[in-house]
C-alpha cells in the first residue's frame, strides 16, 4: 500500500539528519507539505537543495518559550512527527550530573512535551483528526551501559506516548511511539567512534544478524501517520530485529 499525503500537512523535528531527515523527505514525496525543524541551519539548507519546498524551522528545542513562538506561527498540521534527539552516554550511572541529566531531557523529551501541546492544541481547535508519532528507543524498555539519562528520556516519551494518547483519543487525534534498536545513523555513528556501542553486538543479539537502515525505521514512521493506522493509537513499536525478544541468538 502506497503512502498518500497529498493535502497533508506535517512538522517533523530533527530534520537535519538521520531518520528525521529520511522521514522529512520521505513524506514530501508521498505529496506532503513538510515543516522541517532543526537547531542546525546548514543541515536544513542542504535537505531542501535535495528536497525542495520543504519549509525550514530553526529553532532549538532546548528553549521551550522560544519554541513556542515559532511552532505558534504555523498553520494547524495533520501530523507531527517528534524525532529530534541527543545521544546521552557520556556518564556511568553513579557519576552522572544532574546538569546533564537536565540537558538530555529538555532536549529529547520536554522537547517533545512542548511540540506535541502546541500541535495537539491548534488540532483540536480545527477539529483535525491527527496524528503524532514519538521516535523512542528500546533502551526506554531495557537498560544499557552508560545510558542513564538517555533511557530515561525514552522511558518518559513512551509514557508521554500513552498519556497523550488517551487524552487526545476523543479528539481524534492518535499518539503512536517507534522504538527503535541501533540504527545505522549519524548519531550512532558518533557513538561507534567514542567506543559507546557495537554494532557487532548488537548485530549478534539479533535473530535478523544486522542493524536497521534509516529507511527501515522511517517505514513504520509514515504508516503511523497514514490512514492505514487509523485505530492505531498509545501504542510502542519496536524495530529492532527482534533484539529485544530473545535473551541471546545461539546456545
Amino acid at each position: 500500500m502506497p503512502f498518500d499525503f497529498k493535502g497533508k500537512k506535517v512538522l517533523v523535528t530533527g530534520a537535519g539528519k538521520g531518520i528525521g531527515r529520511g522521514v522529512a523527505i520521505a513524506l514530501k514525496k508521498a505529496g506532503c507539505k513538510v515543516y522541517a525543524l532543526s537547531r542546525t541551519k546548514s543541515t536544513l539548507d542542504s535537505l531542501v537543495e535535495e528536497c525542495p519546498d520543504i519549509i525550514q524551522i530553526v529553532a532549538d528545542l532546548s528553549d521551550w518559550e522560544g519554541t513556542r513562538e515559532k511552532l505558534e506561527q504555523l498553520e494547524v498540521l495533520d501530523g507531527l512527527a517528534n524525532i529530534a534527539g541527543i545521544a546521552g552516554h557520556d556518564y556511568a550511572a553513579v557519576n552522572c550530573p544532574k546538569e546533564y541529566i537536565n540537558h538530555l531531557l529538555d532536549n529529547n523529551l520536554l522537547s517533545a512535551i512542548n511540540c506535541s501541546q502546541v500541535v495537539a492544541k491548534k488540532m483540536i481547535e480545527a477539529g483535525v483528526k491527527g496524528s503524532i508519532v514519538n521516535c523512542s528507543s528500546i533502551s526506554g524498555m531495557a537498560a544499557f551501559p552508560m545510558c542513564l539519562p538517555y533511557a530515561v528520556s525514552k522511558a518518559g516519551m513512551d509514557m508521554v506516548t500513552k498519556q497523550f494518547a488517551l487524552e487526545l483519543g476523543p479528539h481524534k487525534i492518535r499518539v503512536n511511539s517507534v522504538d527503535p534498536g541501533l540504527v545505522n545513523t549519524p548519531l550512532v555513528q558518533s557513538l561507534i567512534e567514542k567506543g559507546r556501542c557495537s554494532v557487532e553486538t548488537f548485530s549478534s543479539r539479533s535473530p535478523m544478524g544486522r542493524i536497521p537502515t534509516v529507511e527501515e525505521i522511517v517505514g513504520p514512521i509514515l504508516y503511523l501517520l497514514s490512514e492505514h493506522s487509523t485505530m492505531v493509537t498509545g501504542q510502542m513499536h519496536v524495530v529492532d530485529g527482534g533484539c529485544l525478544s530473545n535473551i541471546t541468538v545461539k546456545v
